[in-house]
């Protein structure tokens, strides 16, 4: 299998990952979501490793789509097909994976690009940056991705983007909360540098027992969310990085975490 569709580069203790498929506007590839998955497998296990950026080649997209060729749209068979499956997959991974994620937006970002964006951590976008869910203009509907913009959109601004197609400028996309933050074209780099920076600079244990612990509770009943919360702070307090963090603070220097 080639990588030539996924690129990876490690930049200190970012993981970087750059669609590379610029003629195509970087659409998904199946051989592309393979490589994520297998790059992803890798930087879990890397505890150099303490966060990932997601990215697209060129100026002019971030991904602008799932290209999944033949088995994109079934004409028979009682399967959902492997290529849509892989592509859930994909999303419950980057979703649910245990380091920081975030996103840098150029460009156009539509369809199964959108879910690639919106299952990171944190997203910075380009304020010339477009998005939508244009599925419904050729018959079909933004299926996956939905359970990820009703996670992060009102349902009835949900509704109007994925009923109608409407395309979004990055503005818009901030106020719906489908973006963490809109940067002029010429200061993404520094936000986005200015980001990673920050995350590689926390404990990574805290920072994974914390994510998950957010995205676990996020849809407990109120109760039951604080209850879980409350052992979460204690498992996070128990981490050597906390009481280093602790130490630190008292003795007035930056805390030097280890991740255990």
């Amino acid at each position: 299998m080639s990588d030539s569709h996924i690129l990876f580069r490690l930049d200190d203790q970012t993981a970087i990952l750059t669609i590379n498929r610029e003629p195509q506007r970087n659409a998904l590839s199946a051989e592309a979501i393979d490589l994520l998955h297998a790059h992803l497998d890798r930087i879990q296990g890397d505890t150099a490793v303490r966060v990932v950026l997601l990215t697209g080649a060129g100026e002019k997209a971030f991904c602008t789509r799932a290209d999944l060729g033949g088995g994109a749209v079934p004409t028979d068979g009682a399967h959902t097909p492997a290529a849509f499956l892989e592509y859930a997959r994909l999303l419950k991974r980057i979703y649910n994976f245990p380091k920081p994620t975030v996103a840098k937006v150029r460009g156009f970002c539509l369809a199964g690009g959108m879910g690639l964006m919106m299952a990171c951590d944190i997203v910075l976008a380009e304020e010339t940056s477009r998005f939508g869910t244009p599925e419904v203009n050729v018959g079909l509907f933004p299926m996956m991705i939905g359970a990820l913009i009703f996670r992060n959109v009102l349902r009835k601004k949900a509704m109007e983007m994925v009923l109608t197609g409407r395309m979004l400028d990055a503005a818009e996309a901030e106020s719906l909360g489908l973006i963490t933050r809109s940067v002029p074209a010429d200061q993404l780099d520094g936000a986005v540098a200015q980001v990673l920076q920050s995350l590689c600079a926390k404990s990574p244990i805290g920072l994974r027992i914390g994510k998950d612990a957010f995205y676990t509770m996020a849809d407990m009943p109120f109760g039951q969310a604080v209850d879980y919360l409350a052992d979460q702070l204690f498992a996070v307090a128990r981490t050597q990085d906390a009481k280093e963090g602790l130490r630190a603070f008292m003795e007035k220097r930056k805390p030097v975490f280890t991740g255990e």
